[in-house]
């Protein structure tokens, strides 16, 4: 039970924290209307590796396991992303196409991962 908190709760909200953070900062400079795709092209990667070096050194989880890491990441996204960003600052405008693809790339980052970490297991399936 601790591993699934600290998969879902603990890395979902690291990852949406770092990146609210951030944002914030970009929203400062003379970049911020770019931001959204610096956002996407900075920390996709760092989530892709973050996420890499978390669970490289487990032992099998089923890629059910990863799917359910990454609805958890996405929920997270978006209801911290609708308290913090779409009601703190009354932004309703906030949803755009690039968010749909984060709120995707969260989803599916986990369950990429996991299938690739998993593409030399052999499972052996009882009856």
């Amino acid at each position: 039970m601790d591993n699934i908190l600290k998969d879902t709760a603990g890395l979902g909200i690291l990852f949406w924290l770092v990146g609210y953070l951030a944002g914030i900062v970009v929203f400062f400079t003379p970049y911020k209307d770019s931001m959204a795709w610096i956002m996407l092209f900075t920390f996709t990667p760092f989530t892709i590796l973050v996420t890499w070096w978390w669970f490289r050194q487990r032992d099998y989880e089923s890629t059910e396991y990863y799917a359910g890491v990454g609805i958890a990441w996405a929920v997270i996204a978006i209801v911290l992303d609708y308290v913090f960003i779409v009601r703190l600052f009354s932004s309703p405008a906030y949803y755009a196409p690039h968010i749909y693809l984060y709120y995707a790339l969260m989803f599916l980052i986990p369950v990429g991962v996991g299938l690739y970490l998993n593409r030399n297991v052999v499972v052996v399936k009882v009856g």
